[in-house]
């Protein structure tokens, strides 16, 4: 399988990595006035996950660029991974620029694998946001490691990890522990990233990942009192396609560094499954999509909306610190990886299918 030869995926490099945030998109003809209006921002994850800081960070400028100043209101779905919330957008929101959704790898992933839960189709959603991120892989210090280094050490642990679900985002940690070759134990059932964090914090798990967003709010904060350990990021995807280390977290390896180390081969279905997985899942995250039959000059009045807050200077000087070090995508560059998010090779899915199927008990349609 060559999972980087597909066109999108270099012209997502391209416009991603370039920093081609559709700057040069014409200005909408902006028919859509939301004065008086109230938004609903559906997001399918529970409160102070990653998703949701991503959410109200840019509630109050969406506020702020939408025609009329509307009030925005972020609106929690939690449920199924994420299938709760998507399901019920696709069901019940109307076309008129008054319900958004904010979907996630964990939304995704679902999607790609054919997971039973599913009752939306991303090809009828209008997408107006795109929003990569990154994710970083950390430990209990109890475990006595101190970097990425001493991963040997861990294959003799009794490692915990708490996962919302084989279809979610944990499915990639699912995939580079078995490249790792680490005897991890998956307790399922947690309440997305977030839940997954209170029980790493609890000490009910060891071993744990958080995108770059919760990463940096909720985490870093342990790593400085001393009580977790970061080894590696999932790392950004250069121009070549290839594995490079995440701007936000220069000084940690990405999980291709970790996985060379141990003497693992960086080639085959399993390797190229779990890179194509992190660039569906991180390098293409999180989508603000608006629902089937929005109007053109709705879809058009929220695309430049958000094109115009990425010059705003409030957002600019609190981004990096919120986000991380990722470029925000509009326009084309939205579009291109919204693509991204939203296909697999058909021999990475069947991969994932039934190892998961064989090992995890998962249900496939």
């Amino acid at each position: 399988m060559k999972a980087f030869n597909h066109p999108s995926r270099r012209t997502f490099v391209r416009a991603v990595l370039a920093g081609a945030l559709a700057a040069a998109m014409p200005l909408a003809a902006q028919a859509a006035d939301f004065r008086g209006k109230t938004i609903d921002f559906v997001i399918p994850f529970p409160v102070a996950g990653g998703s949701d800081v991503w959410a109200r960070f840019y509630a109050p400028y969406m506020t702020k660029y939408l025609p009329g100043n509307p009030t925005v209101v972020v609106k929690n779905v939690p449920g199924g991974g994420s299938t709760r919330g998507a399901n019920e957008f696709a069901a019940r929101a109307r076309p008129d620029g008054l319900t958004l959704l904010g979907t996630s790898g964990s939304t995704q992933f679902p999607y790609l694998l054919g997971d039973t839960r599913v009752r939306y189709e991303y090809k009828d959603w209008k997408v107006v946001l795109a929003s990569p991120t990154g994710g970083v892989v950390f430990v209990n210090a109890n475990l006595g490691v101190k970097s990425a280094a001493d991963i040997a050490a861990l294959r003799k642990a009794k490692l915990i990890y708490g996962s919302e679900g084989a279809t979610s985002l944990s499915l990639v940690p699912m995939l580079a522990f078995r490249q790792l070759d680490l005897p991890v134990q998956y307790v399922f059932g947690m309440k997305a990233r977030g839940g997954a964090r209170l029980a790493f914090e609890r000490g009910e798990s060891n071993i744990d990942y958080q995108t770059s967003s919760a990463y940096l709010a909720s985490v870093v904060p342990m790593v400085k009192a001393g009580r977790a350990v970061p080894l590696f990021s999932w790392g950004v995807l250069d121009e070549a396609g290839k594995l490079a280390r995440d701007p936000t977290f220069p000084d940690l390896p990405h999980v291709g560094e970790v996985v060379a180390q141990a003497g693992a081969k960086q080639s085959g279905l399993e390797w190229n499954t779990l890179v194509a997985f992190i660039t569906a899942g991180f390098a293409a995250q999180k989508f603000v999509v608006l629902p089937k039959g929005t109007p053109k000059d709705i879809v058009d009045t929220y695309a430049a909306a958000f094109r115009r807050m990425q010059s705003d200077p409030d957002l600019i000087a609190r981004k990096d610190k919120v986000l991380g070090l990722y470029p925000q995508a509009t326009g084309k560059a939205a579009e291109t990886l919204y693509r991204v998010a939203t296909e697999v090779s058909p021999a990475s899915k069947f991969w994932v299918r039934e190892h998961l199927s064989q090992n995890y008990g998962v249900k496939f349609e």
